[in-house]
């Protein structure tokens, strides 16, 4: 079933580099990455539900509804208001899952940011990226809303100005388990900061910075390293987050869809413009940015 009403976007992000600079006592690992948003996505749709029950419409292949992040966000933000409303969800899914382009976490921030509004809960935007945080690391910079340079455990966002850009994205035909990736002892988990006044903000090329999770990625999973080989072709190319999509970036669409006119039938991908604000920024109007 297909729900009625406005379609809600859930951004995919691409990480510009992502550098490991250390790990912590709890085994979680200290990073460094620049976020920014491309206009292509999933999108959800949601119908407000007077019974409490919150409910996935659609069936999401190889996601339990009870593992599901729209769900577990719903049930977050319910739990942190103590609203009685519920929520039908329904998620026109094109991200692919394992991708490293965000989907989960931006479905999940989407849900947060619309069932807030319908809601009618109120929260800030500081208080929703709290919620945000206990469902993934990745989540709470969907909410933040801009592109953004991120420490920490990828929380700690500071807003950045980033150079026009189109990206040429492609998807191998793999699911690379972010858990996989940080448990190699292959990992550089070492490498030295950098402060966000030296980060170069051109997306293109990419200069100095790096991703420190490519290396392993592509030993493990050979069509990374085959879909990442086919692009360099074209220039700079790298892979975003733990993978697996590669991705590159051009000054125009039509360069770059020049260069998606080429590809392999057996490759996919697509061609997204890179984005500095969250389509749904302006819900958490009024609240703290």
């Amino acid at each position: 079933m297909i729900l009625d009403g406005p379609g809600y976007p859930a951004p995919a992000k691409l990480n510009l580099f992502l550098h490991v600079i250390g790990r912590r006592s709890d085994g979680y690992h200290l990073l460094q990455t620049a976020f920014r948003f491309l206009d292509y996505g999933d999108t959800l749709r949601f119908r407000v539900r007077e019974d409490g029950v919150i409910n996935r419409t659609n069936p999401l292949p190889g996601v339990q509804v009870a593992e599901d992040l729209t769900v577990l966000a719903a049930r977050a933000l319910r739990d942190a208001t103590g609203i009685t409303l519920g929520a039908d969800i329904d998620l026109d899914k094109r991200l692919p899952m394992g991708g490293g382009v965000g989907g989960g976490s931006s479905d999940a921030a989407t849900t947060l940011l619309a069932l807030n509004h319908l809601w009618n809960c109120g929260l800030t935007r500081t208080a929703l990226m709290e919620l945000a945080l206990g469902l993934g690391a990745d989540v709470p910079v969907f909410v933040y809303g801009r592109s953004s340079f991120a420490e920490g455990v990828g929380e700690r966002l500071q807003p950045i100005e980033l150079k026009p850009a189109w990206y040429v994205v492609l998807v191998p035909p793999v699911s690379v388990p972010t858990s996989e990736i940080f448990a190699s002892p292959e990992l550089t988990r070492d490498t030295k900061p950098i402060k966000l006044t030296a980060f170069s903000a051109v997306p293109a090329p990419f200069g100095n910075y790096h991703n420190d999770l490519e290396p392993v990625a592509i030993k493990h999973h050979p069509e990374v390293a085959r879909h990442l080989a086919w692009l360099r072709q074209f220039g700079d190319a790298r892979m975003t987050g733990s993978g697996a999509c590669v991705f590159s970036a051009f000054d125009n669409e039509s360069a770059a869809n020049d260069v998606l006119k080429q590809l392999p039938p057996e490759m996919q991908g697509f061609v997204a413009k890179g984005c500095d604000r969250h389509p749904l920024y302006d819900l958490a109007a009024g609240a703290e940015s």
